[in-house]
């Protein structure tokens, strides 16, 4: 049987639960979304414990083919959805250990993970898990904030410092990290300036804005180049005029078309892992915060897929 499965051969509405129906099980997986369920992490609103199954409810609506690339994301690389991480909602040290475990296991098999999360602080885990089998990796981090906050009541752990922690573990390349989209106010005047001291680049709306998508993205892929990358996505980065279901809302964002310009421009990278994080869904009663995250899921198989099929040919 094709998968994902075509409306022709069952309903849309009639789902397995899983992301565009897409099996369990399949041979020669090179793509797997993993829900990560976890948000006790979180500053100010929780809930997206809830958004895996929100995100796979509104991937219902998209259709397999990728006219930009011009592959079949999920058919193209024999895409699985192995369900949800058990985590321990008041347990955020054994919980990344269960989401690393997952995440390892996968990137051992040669599969690209792309996790749903749930808050922030779950790529922490993944990215865990990739230097263990990559070395130390680059990423791209679409994003309001930095994350690079030390603490927060004391805390050395949520959603706001996986990514000094990261730097801490030793699990980034720190001159093949950017941050972009970075935002809104600020606490002190050194929050920025902190990711800076951790050798990241960090690439404001602002500058964004200024310099255009093209010579940023051409930054990107010129620093990155053949280093296996991770992309993480907060929803946030998005103006909540298009994404109002997230935690953290940062006004003067960008839109949902602009989002997707920017993520399907950033091919001839190598890819070994992918996550979405911070959609809300209590706060999404329409789902277009969920719609939004589908298809950057979808986008993000499709640069897997493109990946794949341009090793072939060459």
């Amino acid at each position: 049987m094709q998968y994902p499965l075509s409306p022709d051969v069952k309903p849309e509405f009639c789902t397995t639960g899983t992301f565009m129906r897409l099996p369990s099980v399949r041979e020669n997986a090179k793509v797997a979304i993993l829900g990560q369920p976890f948000d006790t992490a979180a500053s100010f609103r929780v809930g997206a414990r809830f958004a895996p199954q929100a995100i796979r409810q509104a991937s219902m609506t998209l259709f397999p083919y990728h006219p930009t690339h011009k592959v079949y994301p999920f058919e193209d690389t024999n895409a699985i959805d192995i369900g949800d991480v058990s985590v321990i909602p008041h347990n955020i040290h054994r919980s990344y250990e269960l989401m690393e475990e997952a995440m390892l296991d996968l990137m051992q098999k040669g599969i690209v993970p792309i996790g749903l999360g749930g808050d922030h602080s779950i790529t922490l885990a993944s990215l865990r898990a990739a230097k263990k089998v990559y070395g130390q990796v680059a990423m791209i981090q679409f994003d309001s904030h930095t994350d690079t906050w030390d603490t927060y009541y004391d805390e050395k752990y949520w959603h706001g410092s996986p990514f000094i922690r990261a730097h801490e573990e030793g699990l980034l390349q720190p001159d093949k990290v950017f941050q972009v989209g970075i935002r809104g106010t600020l606490n002190h005047p050194g929050d920025i300036e902190a990711s800076y001291e951790l050798g990241y680049n960090v690439i404001t709306t602002q500058e964004l804005r200024t310099r255009g998508f093209d010579d940023v993205i051409q930054k990107i892929k010129a620093q990155i180049g053949d280093t296996p990358c991770f992309l993480t996505f907060d929803i946030d980065f998005v103006d909540p005029a298009f994404a109002p279901g997230t935690g953290t809302l940062e006004v003067g964002g960008f839109t949902s078309h602009e989002a997707l310009q920017l993520v399907r421009s950033l091919t001839g990278l190598n890819y070994i892992g992918f996550d979405l994080v911070e959609v809300l869904p209590p706060y999404d009663p329409t789902q277009i915060t969920s719609l939004l995250a589908a298809t950057l899921i979808h986008d993000f198989a499709a640069l897997v897929a493109l990946q794949q099929k341009q090793a072939i040919t060459k």
